[in-house]
């Protein structure tokens, strides 16, 4: 995804359609049926509803706490892989001898190429042209592509620190902030690859619709429209809170709300570009749909 300042209601709505449609037609039948004389008589407390409704909020918030914070973290490394893209080249830049502008633009260029190709392999997507493009002409084939061009950073630097007579401070210094791309790496796949636990999403669910089966036999049946609106509402209500939790849960799967990596990649492109001096500088591109190509 690339930033976005509106997300579309109808987005949100498509994912718990089904939902909504089971509960508005199970809040209509019960508001009907209860204008029965033999189904009135059925009726509870209102205080055991609202015991498994309080149950419910409070699974909820620690639900929609957690996954904000699996979002807020892939954004807070993502931040860090901005600025340390920004560092390696401006160490590179600085500590380079004179006259070494190529070998700087190809420490350039490749770091670039990685945070693009980190973005796409999170999205599981297939790397776009000017990924393959580069992988193809540098013939870097392997099963983690971002972690082999990584290699390729630490290869060339180990090169240029024999031929080129870098200190092994200044050695240290790069071969520092490659370890934090490789670190900001893992951190990201630790986040793919490790998912909330499905049986506590199965537990919010059951109690949601029991929570909605029992709603209505706790409600005055005296106003049929405001039973039928109460009954709708609430659970749909929940299960909004319980969904939106799950999008959050996963920063990296190219819906609307996760991270703007993309984004993220354009800008340390353009900032790179002009660190080193290129006139042409690629605008950064607007985002006109939800969903990346």
């Amino acid at each position: 995804m690339l930033l976005n300042k509106k997300i579309s209601v109808w987005y949100f709505i498509r994912e718990i359609k089904t939902q909504i449609l089971l509960i508005g037609i199970f809040a209509v039948t019960i508001g009907l049926l209860d204008e029965l004389p033999w189904f009135r008589k059925i009726s509870l407390p209102l205080n055991i509803p609202a015991l498994l409704g309080t149950a419910v909020s409070l699974l909820l918030a620690f639900r929609t706490s957690q996954s904000y914070e699996r979002w807020w973290e892939a954004r807070t490394v993502w931040g860090a892989v901005v600025n340390d893209s920004r560092t390696f080249v401006r160490l590179i830049i600085q500590f380079m001898p004179a006259g070494e502008n190529k070998v700087i633009k190809k420490f350039a260029e490749r770091q670039i190429i990685w945070t693009y190709a980190l973005g796409e392999s999170l999205r599981k997507l297939p790397f776009s042209e000017k990924v393959q493009q580069y992988l193809d002409q540098h013939q870097i084939k392997a099963a983690n592509i971002p972690n082999a061009i990584l290699d390729e950073h630490s290869r060339q630097l180990k090169e240029i620190a024999a031929s080129k007579g870098l200190t092994d401070f200044q050695q240290m210094q790069l071969n520092d902030i490659i370890t934090r791309l490789c670190d900001s790496m893992g951190k990201c796949e630790r986040l793919k690859n490790t998912v909330f636990p499905r049986s506590y999403s199965v537990l919010v669910h059951i109690l949601i619709y029991v929570f909605a089966a029992i709603l209505p036999f706790g409600l005055d049946d005296s106003q049929l429209l405001v039973e039928i609106a109460i009954t709708f509402l609430v659970p749909v209500t929940f299960i909004a809170i319980e969904k939106t939790s799950i999008i959050m849960q996963d920063p990296f799967e190219n819906s609307p709300v996760d991270t703007p990596m993309t984004s993220l990649a354009q800008t340390i492109e353009i900032n790179i570009r002009q660190m080193i001096g290129e006139q042409n500088v690629p605008p950064k591109k607007e985002n006109t749909s939800y969903y990346e190509m």
